[in-house]
């Protein structure tokens, strides 16, 4: 199987890499747009700021090609931002995959810190990407940004307000927390991504 893994300048990129190598796969990082385009299944993964990556996507004509692929892509943390149409963090408009703003977390009581960072639990979990996983499923998150709850949401997690800890739309899925940090419910996860 080939697996692409989109590189864009994103930070955090090699912790997915890694991630896939212990499920036995051997990805290839690239930008070259024949490779994502041939590639069985694609990742796109990261940490980074929005307009810089949307920058980059736009200048490379990766924004084009990821909108056109057929075949299953999981955006992954600004991944899964970026395959939104809006986002609130340097107020650039984004792939526009899933038709939902992303929006900054706005605390509500002392104790609500942002970014939301550590292991929060997966509710109301669908779909063949969370085979096996339950109900109350630990994740790791760090992120300042979140996704409303929305038509595409596959699953919620509560940090503030309920958000969309996961979408779907077609062959598009994605991901606001890390996979590839959180353990074997993350393991598993990338084990179903991978079987679809």
């Amino acid at each position: 199987m080939e697996v692409a893994v989109v590189d864009y300048g994103a930070g955090n990129i090699y912790s997915v890499i890694h991630a896939l190598e212990r499920l036995g796969i051997r990805p290839t990082l690239t930008n070259e747009a024949e490779l994502i385009r041939r590639a069985d299944k694609v990742v796109f993964p990261g940490q980074g700021e929005a307009r810089q990556a949307m920058e980059y996507l736009r200048q490379t004509g990766l924004d084009q090609v990821i909108r056109n692929l057929r075949q299953p892509i999981l955006g992954i943390c600004i991944g899964q931002q970026l395959m939104c149409r809006h986002s609130a963090e340097g107020d650039v408009d984004c792939l526009g995959i899933f038709d939902v703003p992303v929006l900054r977390f706005q605390p509500q009581r002392h104790e609500d810190k942002v970014p939301h960072m550590g292991w929060n639990s997966l509710e109301d979990v669908a779909s063949p990407l969370f085979d096996g996983v339950d109900d109350g499923a630990y994740v790791y998150f760090i992120h300042s940004y979140y996704v409303p709850l929305c038509p595409w949401t596959l699953a919620t997690t509560r940090y503030i307000e309920p958000f969309s800890a996961a979408l779907h739309r077609d062959n598009f899925y994605a991901t606001q927390f890390h996979p590839e940090k959180s353990g074997c419910v993350g393991e598993r996860i990338l084990k179903n991504f991978l079987s679809l």
